[in-house]
């Protein structure tokens, strides 16, 4: 059997994954990194709309700062995430975006002058500062009280994915890919590493670290319909609750985002309504003034997904084959909007729906989409009842969140979180309290016990046929 030993283990290649190992690498430290995907097809990907940084540049982010992001995060949480966590967060913010800059991300820019825009659904001009021009600029986003959300377009972490991938390279970190972590050896008071399992091969082995991190993402294909990847099935928070050890946190904290397609469930971007696209019901009516005046379609996403229900309780809904769904209208930016900003979108409406969204509305209704719970962690990052395990990212309950996260955070939290947590985990493998004495017998049990539930399921009985 086959046992291997390094000083940290990541579990998960995408965002949050990558950015701890770089930082732990960056302290000289061996780190192994293990991907169920080719890391840059992790679900890290698919996030389209931006990350929240109050950098203040953009005319409608002026007086922008961390307090006023750290304001906005407290109360988009109803008033539940950590609040140490919540500062720390928006401190670091800013920092991390120009970090991923240098690293190759191609934010959008301001551009100097007149240029309109469409706010609260009436086309108004902004003029931009001569000074800001050049700077990186920001999109709104619901809950916000300034335009903070740094973008590319709508595929901000494709480029922010990519980025970090090409970082790792740099840093000479080895990613296994096609490899699962099916349990976490411990001796029920320190984790000692995991179990792994070679996708193409099935080959089960062990690999014994002095920091174990888990960045597997959140738990979303639990759920029949998710805007989540068919991989974020909640296997980081699954093997850590096995421990018996290591507590889940806020599990009941699920978000639903208002806008996926029907009936496909594939997420459209928040960036359509911080660009000015509206919520029509069945009568072409604009609704969601009605309910919220100050915001409107820019109210937290717990707000919008909840009166999208109501409005559809009330009979306001479209019925279709695939369901009752509303509409979403960004025809109203016009085609050149759509081409430029929205293009993922464009693509979406065009391949799952035949439609072309810069004269059709498109179909949508609320679907489950984040997971503010997760593994529990203290402000460090760590496992509070188990030495060595840390989490990051959707697969942890830092506690940001609360218990409605605001778009923009959750990008913005993963590469944050991951500069914080790979510092702090090079602090614990370097302090005395990460000393390990390995344990290859340990590791030797573990592997055989998973080993013997994989051999139990292939060896029952198949089903008769005709049989449920």
């Amino acid at each position: 059997m086959r046992i291997e030993y390094t000083d940290v283990l990541v579990v998960g290649g995408g965002l949050a994954g990558l950015r701890t190992a770089v930082g732990a690498a960056r302290r000289g430290l061996r780190v192994e990194v293990l991907s169920l995907v080719p890391a840059k097809r992790s679900h890290s990907v698919a996030a389209q709309g931006g990350m929240q940084a109050s950098l203040g540049n953009a005319f409608k982010g002026m007086g922008d700062n961390e307090d006023v992001h750290f304001g906005d995060t407290v109360r988009g949480s109803d008033w539940g995430c950590d609040q140490l966590v919540a500062r720390m967060f928006a401190h670091m913010a800013p920092k991390a975006v120009r970090e991923l800059a240098a690293w190759g991300v191609p934010w959008n820019r301001v551009q100097r002058g007149a240029h309109e825009v469409v706010i609260n659904g009436e086309r108004v001009t902004l003029t931009e500062r001569d000074e800001a021009h050049g700077l990186i600029t920001a999109r709104d986003f619901g809950g916000t009280r300034k335009w903070r959300t740094c973008y590319t377009a709508d595929g901000t972490g494709h480029t922010m994915l990519y980025a970090l991938g090409d970082r790792a390279v740099a840093e000479g970190i080895p990613v296994r890919n096609r490899s699962e972590a099916v349990a976490l050896i411990h001796d029920g008071g320190r984790c000692q590493g995991a179990v792994v399992r070679d996708l193409e091969t099935g080959e089960l082995y062990a690999i014994l670290a002095a920091a174990t991190v888990i960045a597997t993402g959140g738990f979303g294909r639990i759920w029949g319909i998710s805007t989540n990847a068919i991989i974020n099935e909640g296997m980081g928070a699954a093997i850590a609750l096995e421990t018996g050890v290591a507590r889940l946190g806020n599990m009941e904290a699920v978000q639903f985002h208002p806008t996926a397609i029907v009936p496909a469930g594939i997420l459209v971007t928040e960036g359509c309504r911080g660009d000015g696209g509206v919520l029509r019901d069945v009568d072409g009516h604009r609704f969601m003034p009605d309910y919220e005046p100050e915001k409107a379609e820019l109210a937290s996403r717990d707000v919008v997904s909840r009166r999208m229900a109501e409005h559809m309780r009330r009979g306001k809904g479209v019925k279709s084959a695939a369901g009752e769904h509303l509409w979403l209208d960004i025809a109203v930016l016009g085609a050149a909007h759509i081409d430029h900003k929205l293009r993922e979108v464009k693509d979406i409406c065009r391949h799952f729906l035949g439609i072309d969204p810069a004269r059709d509305w498109i179909p949508v209704r609320p679907t489950q989409h984040y997971s503010m719970g997760g593994i529990r962690t203290d402000h460090r990052g760590e496992s509070p009842s188990l030495r060595g395990l840390f989490a990051v990212g959707e697969a942890a309950c830092w506690d940001l969140h609360g218990f409605n996260r605001l778009g923009g955070n959750s990008l913005a939290e993963t590469v944050v979180a991951g500069m914080l947590v790979g510092e702090y985990v090079a602090d614990f493998v370097e302090s005395h309290a990460g000393a390990l004495h390995f344990s290859p017998g340990l590791a030797r049990e573990f592997v055989g016990r998973e080993r013997a539930a994989l051999e139990a399921i292939a060896a029952r009985p198949a089903p008769a046929a005709g049989g449920d």
